[in-house]
């Protein structure tokens, strides 16, 4: 994997504000926040990509997750919130170590701002992909 920021926050070479730690996951705030209550969520465990992530370093970041959105909407007072996950650079993934981002939305408006330009599900379509993605599975 490649020497991230994250990598030499995990190593002790960086710095960063703390929010969370355990063995398997570090959270600490965003030092280019989309606004204020930004927070990175990352495991230890080096991987790129969340489907290169072992079960138990992803089972660790699902317990800790839903606490740590608690924490952030209890001390930002902002009761929305995004959790963000990206996974390559056309995804908009800048930094190849995986971590999820949980940022407040404000009622100014301030936070993730999202395009979602939604299509129907094509149904002669679906039964071949769901067999793909089934088979997959196993």
């Amino acid at each position: 994997m490649a020497d991230t920021i994250f990598a030499k926050i995990i190593a002790g070479e960086a710095p960063c504000h703390r929010v969370y730690e355990d063995d398997h996951v570090l959270a600490f705030l965003d030092v280019f926040p989309i606004c204020r209550g930004h927070v990175l969520v990352i495991p230890k465990e080096p991987a790129e990509r969340l489907d290169q992530l072992s079960d138990e370093s992803s089972a660790a970041i699902g317990r800790v997750l839903p606490r740590l959105c608690r924490a952030v909407v209890a001390a930002t007072g902002a009761v929305d919130y995004n959790v963000l996950q990206n996974n390559g650079a056309p995804a908009h993934q800048a930094v190849m170590h995986v971590h999820f981002h949980i940022i407040p939305k404000y009622a100014d408006g301030s936070g993730l701002g999202v395009g979602w330009k939604a299509a129907e599900l094509d149904p002669d379509a679906a039964p071949e992909l769901l067999a793909s993605i089934s088979a997959a599975l196993r």
